[in-house]
């Protein structure tokens, strides 16, 4: 009996097809968006993921890791002094302006480390020493860099090259990996000290304070001390400022609901498609689920057959599909942009609607075969 369903619904190349496109579609435009949109957040949270920290003390006005307010350098000792705190140590974050060898002008994000424990320094060097950080006038550049600091008609940059920050000598002694920022500047590393040379002077220069915990003090419990004992300034654990900084993206962007909204536009294509063909699909089989149901074939059989093609359509539909985002993906990822993330749970996530879509179908359907009578087989 199942094995005549699949034969039935192979049979009809037309609907078949049709009802197979639809949940194609559905399942590759879910997948495609979520995995941008997921992709999206995480260039909003790269501050986090580049320069690693388990606390974050920062003014206490800040609500996102993209806006840093300046701090007083004195408000590292301040953070040392407290109880539970086994180090802490200055960043400096900022857009600046690179200065290129052909006069042109580029936005870059620098951040200063801390020229003696280099805390929040690149994870992975694919070129040079990170020691050579501490040298006079060096930066590191990451793999963006490479692209957007190159002159129009001119080579790529490389070690031992340099160019021109707040007019003074900038000299690459290391390319680094990092992950994009939102904006899409790029990331170029140096000591604290010399980013507040490159840096347009202020009175407060400061952005952040990385702290470690003790030994045995959580982040949670080292945060709500820091929080207690220094007035004015504000501790996030790592996890509690990423999702800060998501939470904050969601409540004033549009990004959330553009995407929102394509991916709901999916699900409803696929229900409309897969339902309105699947149900035209058994309405033009009446007579063969009638001549079943004459020979004794139950409503529970007749029910599981419509089941069997449904489902068996929509996860072919939805492999295809989840192919297509893979490929658009890695396209993706040899380009550099969009941004693409296609997490397992994502891959489940829209498993779960490709096959909510073919129960409604089935629905649909099932309700037309159990209000079927046999005899529609002798008429006409």
């Amino acid at each position: 009996m199942f094995h005549l369903a699949l034969k039935m619904l192979i049979g009809d190349k037309a609907k078949f097809l049709m009802l197979l496109g639809g949940l194609f579609f559905a399942a590759l435009l879910m997948t495609q968006q979520c995995a941008v949109f997921i992709g999206l957040l995480g260039w909003t949270t790269s501050h986090l993921s580049n320069i690693r920290s388990k606390l974050w003390v920062v003014e206490a006005r800040v609500e996102q890791v993209n806006e840093l307010k300046p701090l007083r350098d004195t408000d590292v000792s301040r953070v040392r002094s407290v109880a539970g705190v086994a180090w802490a140590v200055p960043l400096y974050a900022s857009v600046l302006q690179a200065r290129l060898n052909d006069g042109n002008f580029k936005p870059i994000l620098c951040i200063g480390l801390d020229s003696t424990s280099l805390v929040g320094r690149p994870a992975t060097i694919l070129k040079g020493r990170i020691e050579d950080i501490r040298l006079p006038n060096s930066v590191i550049i990451d793999d963006l860099a490479l692209e957007r600091l190159k002159p129009p008609d001119g080579e790529s940059l490389d070690v031992g090259d340099s160019f021109e920050i707040n007019d003074r000598e900038a000299r690459i002694v290391a390319i680094c990996k990092s992950d994009r920022a939102f904006f899409g500047y790029p990331y170029v590393f140096t000591t604290y000290d010399q980013a507040l040379q490159f840096a347009p002077r202020q009175r407060k220069m400061l952005s952040a304070v990385l702290a470690e915990p003790a030994p045995g003090m959580t982040a949670e419990a080292t945060a709500a001390r820091i929080n207690a004992s220094v007035p004015g300034m504000k501790a996030w654990t790592e996890d509690e400022l990423y999702w800060a900084t998501i939470v904050w993206y969601f409540k004033n962007t549009g990004i959330p609901f553009s995407f929102g909204t394509t991916i709901i536009l999916g699900f409803i294509v696929g229900v409309a498609i897969s339902g309105q063909t699947f149900y035209s699909f058994v309405l033009e089989n009446l007579k063969n689920l009638g001549a079943l149901k004459a020979m004794g074939a139950s409503d529970l059989k007749l029910a599981g057959m419509l089941l069997l093609q449904v489902m068996s359509v929509g996860l072919l539909g939805y492999g295809l599909g989840m192919g297509a985002a893979a490929s658009f993906g890695a396209v993706a990822a040899k380009k550099g942009q969009p941004p693409f993330m296609l997490p397992w749970e994502l891959m489940g996530a829209v498993l779960v609607l490709i096959l909510l879509i073919c129960m409604g179908a089935a629905l649909l359907a099932i309700l037309k075969v159990r209000r079927l009578e046999a005899a529609v087989v002798f008429r006409g």
